[in-house]
């Protein structure tokens, strides 16, 4: 798992970000117990197969997300990495060296919802555990819808709060008391992981979210429960023009 909103802008954020990158996957492996592997393949694996895409993976961190794409997608030409986050990014760099993928990507530092990229540039947008750390998640849902050629699709990968009772009472017991403790032993860092419980309580339904993307253009939507529904896989498209 990753750390999460409640500072009062994106650039401290980011800051934040900064400051625990050289223990980051390290923790997102061990508070997740290993199933942040599992949900990135899935994602990875929901994307169209035997076709050249363009990808863009914002809040791409340390690339963990853009290198299972990468690594499930053989027909990708080019991908592109943007996280506010340049200490992030410095290890994402090392990360896609080690396997081989320089030459397909490019990393970008710079804000997910003012990227400065140019429009109807991607086939497939992605993003893993980003969109609510961004101040606002329809200004991020816009930016995205912009980004995104007609007939493009984006995948996101977010905590939810899962539905079921009783796996909801010992998951908020575990966001609210663990991750706290152990992010700030492994991290060094008491601030890091303090909020992460905040932002997923707060963060907007499955119903809301799937409205907000609704309300940025984007059609065919579903939602994908993972693990208990603790984790959610959103996918959308934006319309193929239609010439009048």
């Amino acid at each position: 798992m990753d750390s999460v909103t409640g500072q009062p802008s994106y650039n401290s954020t980011g800051q934040m970000f900064s400051r625990i990158a050289p223990f980051y996957d390290k923790l997102n492996h061990i508070l997740s117990f290993g199933m942040d592997f599992f949900w990135r393949n899935r994602l990875a694996l929901s994307i169209e197969h035997g076709k050249k895409l363009r990808v863009l993976d914002l809040a791409t961190g340390t690339g963990d997300l853009l290198i299972a794409v990468l690594n499930k997608n053989s027909s990708i030409t080019e991908a592109v990495g943007l996280d506010i986050s340049e200490e992030m990014l410095e290890i994402c760099r090392r990360k896609i060296a080690r396997y081989n993928l320089t030459e397909k990507s490019n990393l970008i530092c710079a804000d997910m919802n003012s990227s400065g990229l140019s429009e109807k540039t991607f086939d497939v947008i992605t993003i893993g555990f980003g969109i609510r750390n961004t101040p606002d998640a329809s200004a991020a849902l816009s930016e995205i819808f912009r980004l995104l050629r007609y007939g493009g699709t984006t995948f996101i990968l977010e905590f939810s709060m899962p539905a079921n009772p009783v796996i909801r009472f010992f998951y908020l017991i575990y966001l609210r008391h663990c991750v706290p403790l152990i992010g700030r032993v492994l991290s060094g860092d008491k601030n890091a992981y303090k909020y992460l419980n905040t932002s997923v309580e707060k963060f907007y339904s499955a119903k809301d979210f799937t409205f907000l993307m609704r309300k940025a253009g984007f059609e065919d939507i579903q939602t994908v429960p993972l693990t208990f529904g603790v984790v959610r896989i959103y996918r959308g498209s934006k319309p193929v023009k239609i010439n009048s």
